[in-house]
């Protein structure tokens, strides 16, 4: 008998812990439904383009690529295309492999928004446009285009550990890896898709980068050392990253010169 009596309590202990549990969960439920009505009734929903199938790089939107859903119109505005915008993206190339669901951009589609001008307009949010003096052949010989992909070099000059520069040493190092191209000169990636002519742009002495806010401080802050800026061009398809780059210098190239020759030997016969 006491026993049975055990039995019964300890059931209906689980049955009282599992509806106070199915209570406090449907209370939290309420508290996010309640939270997600005052957000959207404060910025409201909108639907936007999705990819409706995960997409690679460069690849050309066709409308069997595209969905929609609706999103919270926070942050979004301006920036995320809708269904108004299908015929301004059809046939277009986008410029970053995407997952199925992800929201479309006008910063995916090469030349950005043709109803807009401006080079904020296709600066991807969270992102920053920083210019750089890379003329020349700190620029591959001008030959470094809107939407390439390139590596940031410097060349510095630093002074011996008593602070006298004429002592200094030049050093070399990469200080940004696979950096999207966003402008050469005045030129962008829209306006060179819309003037282009099958001819050179000619000659330009700044190149705009797109990076984040911190990378933006390294480039300011290197733009004002004693050195220089070079730009290295890269294929738009390799995303590789080279880790533990070396700093550079005399001592560093008369060391290793035949070991980095003997390797490019050995790459070119395979």
């Amino acid at each position: 008998m006491k026993q049975k009596i055990v039995l019964i309590a300890a059931v209906v202990a689980g049955l009282l812990a599992a509806v106070l549990t199915r209570f406090y969960l449907s209370s939290k439920d309420a508290e996010i439904d309640a939270m997600k009505a005052k957000f959207n009734a404060r910025f409201g929903d909108m639907e936007v383009l999705c990819y409706a199938e995960s997409v690679p790089s460069g690849a050309i939107l066709s409308k069997g690529m595209l969905a929609t859903k609706v999103v919270p119109k926070a942050g979004l505005r301006g920036q995320a295309l809708t269904i108004e915008n299908l015929g301004d993206v059809l046939g277009r190339k986008i410029l970053f492999s995407h997952n199925r669901g992800d929201v479309l951009f006008w910063a995916d589609i090469e030349g950005g928004n043709p109803r807009v001008e401006g080079l904020a307009a296709v600066v991807k949010k969270g992102m920053r446009a920083v210019s750089i003096n890379a003329s020349g052949a700190a620029a591959v010989t001008g030959m470094v285009n809107p939407n390439d992909h390139v590596d940031v070099i410097g060349t510095f000059t630093f002074p011996d550990e008593s602070g006298n520069r004429d002592q200094a040493a030049l050093v070399t190092c990469t200080i940004l890896q696979n950096v999207l191209v966003l402008a050469t000169g005045k030129i962008t990636a829209k306006r060179a898709g819309r003037d282009n002519t099958g001819t050179p742009q000619g000659a330009y002495s700044t190149v705009t980068l797109e990076v984040t806010p911190r990378e933006a401080e390294m480039l300011a802050f290197a733009e004002q050392m004693r050195g220089r800026l070079s730009l290295s061009l890269r294929n738009r398809s390799d995303v590789s990253y080279e880790k533990e780059l070396p700093q550079v210098d005399f001592a560093k190239i008369r060391s290793e010169i035949e070991e980095l020759n003997l390797k490019r030997q050995q790459r070119m016969g395979k």
